[in-house]
């Protein structure tokens, strides 16, 4: 392996090199019902599985239509390009000017810097795209080492700062969080010294801010974007274009910490902005247009987010045309705002149109991965309206796609066989759920650890078939191994657990199970419900009511009684809810 240092021209009277690695359920309702993993969307009356890439410990619960695959591909491709920062670009080439360089072009020593932060970067997104991962990693880290040197000498500049910024991206282009994570940490001991004068500096925290939200960090990811926006306003005036990648980093935090009125307020200021600036039909309002529509409908004011999608659709139809792929994602887009508007069947003709569209315009590969969810989107919504064969038909469909391009056996259609069986247990098919559903746990056998914590949503999908087909012992010997899996891989007073043991509460209790056996696992499950949904949840009633039923079976008269009195509470509660 071949290493040599680029040594670069001088910045600042110093100079700077860089090394090169040359390398190129619910809970269950009645009883049991049939247990289904849900995509990750807002409230339906049928959810359908996606295998989660990483280990799941959430409970998987009713949701309205929230599509995973329509407009968010096209808007998160411009956000890499406005607002992340990390994904496509460093963004350093389109930065603003700050003090330093506002009054003429940026030195050759800048500029220079700049192009060899670029080519950097670049050449780890080829080795990643490459599949040479260690390389890049190899490259980063040796680049790492000498900023440290650097640092370790006194050298704390923009120029430290900004290889910093690169390398912290190269590992989030990776995948490597904490490695990002550490970078971020030396970066901002540097930052926090800068005055705010220095060039490149604020390319520096836009990408800081959009690191540290990806990593979960909003508080110190808004302290820099207010340091930036400061700058920039200071600089170009509180109308500049320039504002926008900040502020809509801002607004997607405000967002998702739960201040929706503030974040609306920032994503009308970027649009207002974007107007004044660019006009009114400017592809550039998408992206805060969609954000925009994405968190009403999140707040419930889905009629409200309408018009925004609307608009998209428009912006897409002159810029494009109608068959253009793009105008066929804007079109998913207004399906997803029309179905949580209530509008189904107007949402399905939508989706109908947008994938047509999006297929003759040959925009994406058939077994592209958003072109898979929109399938899901589609046929979710046709067995929500009562038309579960023809979802059933795109399910199949996704199924032999992925089979045809990925191979019979691959762990992807694993997804796939679920959805089918989901949709066939909703038919009352249970015969053909459970062939799907044991095919797709042999695949998962072979493709993962027999304790891998994935392999325990087929396996109890197939246990609550089989209790529907009374096939009550393989049931229970199923449960009671997802059981054993969860509590390992998740704690014992998880959501999952729960979900688990109350699969099996049903099945024992047709088995005939002592009544006080059953009655703790239903007191074990209401211990974890009341501490994921809180004590007046609808699963912490309906939990309530089987602990009712079996304490006044077993005689436990006094603490029947306490139990009843806040069943009873419970219910007036919802009583009360229903009539409004």
């Amino acid at each position: 392996m071949a290493v040599s240092l680029l040594h670069h021209p001088p910045l600042s009277n110093q100079r700077i090199t860089q090394a090169f690695v040359d390398l190129n359920s619910r809970s269950l309702q009645r009883g049991i019902t049939c247990f289904s993993i849900c995509l990750q969307k807002q409230k339906c009356s049928i959810e359908l599985y996606m295998i989660p890439t990483t280990t799941v410990a959430r409970h998987w619960m009713l949701k309205t239509f929230a599509s995973a695959g329509s407009l968010n591909a096209e808007v998160e491709c411009q956000e890499n390009q406005i607002s992340s920062g990390f994904s496509t670009s460093n963004d350093f080439g389109s930065r603003s000017k700050t003090v330093a360089d506002s009054s003429s072009k940026p030195s050759d020593g800048v500029k220079d810097f700049e192009r060899q932060l670029q080519e950097l970067f670049d050449e780890v997104k080829m080795m990643i795209k490459m599949g040479n991962k260690n390389d890049a990693m190899d490259l980063l880290q040796a680049n790492y080492e000498f900023v440290k040197e650097q640092i370790n000498a006194g050298s704390r500049g923009i120029e430290e700062a900004a290889t910093l910024d690169i390398i912290a991206l190269g590992y989030m282009a990776i995948g490597d969080l904490k490695s990002v994570g550490f970078i971020l940490n030396k970066l901002d001991e540097v930052v926090e010294r800068l005055t705010d004068d220095e060039p490149l500096l604020d390319s520096v925290l836009i990408h800081m801010g959009s690191m540290y939200s990806a990593l979960g960090k909003f508080e110190k990811s808004m302290l820099v974007y207010q340091r930036v926006i400061a700058i920039l306003e200071r600089i170009h005036g509180k109308g500049s274009a320039f504002l926008v990648s900040p502020l809509l980093g801002m607004a997607k935090i405000l967002g998702s910490i739960g201040k929706a009125t503030k974040a609306i307020e920032v994503y009308q200021r970027v649009i207002s902005i974007l107007e004044s600036s660019r006009g009114a039909e400017s592809k550039d309002l998408v992206v805060p247009l969609s954000g925009l529509g994405n968190l009403l409908i999140k707040e419930g004011r889905a009629t409200d987010a309408e018009s925004l999608f609307n608009r998209i659709l428009s912006i897409y139809k002159e810029s494009y045309g109608e068959y253009d792929g793009r105008f066929g994602m804007a079109l998913c887009s207004v399906a997803h705002v029309k179905c949580a508007t209530g509008n189904a069947e107007e949402a399905i003709n939508l989706y109908r149109k947008a994938l047509q569209v999006i297929k003759d315009a040959d925009y994406m590969a058939v077994d592209d991965s958003i072109m898979e969810r929109m399938r899901i989107d589609l046929a979710e919504l046709l067995h929500v309206v009562g038309r579960g064969n023809e979802g059933r038909e795109l399910l199949e469909e996704c199924l032999l796609i992925t089979e045809k391009y990925k191979g019979k056996d691959h762990p992807s259609s694993v997804t796939h066989l679920i959805n089918l069986a989901t949709s066939y247990s909703q038919s009352k098919n249970y015969v053909q759920a459970e062939r799907l559903l044991r095919t797709s746990l042999e695949i998962m056998m072979k493709s993962v650890r027999p304790d891998d914590s994935s392999i325990t949503f087929p396996m109890l999908h197939l246990a609550v078939t089989l209790y529907r087909l009374n096939q009550d012992e393989e049931a229970e010997q199923l449960t009671l191994e997802v059981l054993h899996i969860r509590e390992k891989a998740f704690g014992k007073d998880s959501l999952p657990v729960g979900e688990a043991l109350d699969c099996l509460v049903s099945i024992q209790t047709r088995l005939g199970k002592p009544e006080g056996e059953l009655l703790d696992l239903l007191k074990q499950v209401l211990k974890i419900q009341e501490k994921e949904f809180g004590y007046e949840s609808e699963e912490v009633m309906r939990t309530l009511k089987k602990i009712v039923f079996y304490l006044d079976k077993t005689g436990r008269k006094d603490e029947k009684f306490s139990m009843q009195k806040r069943l009873s509470v419970l219910r007036m509660k919802y009583n009360q809810m229903m009539q409004y």
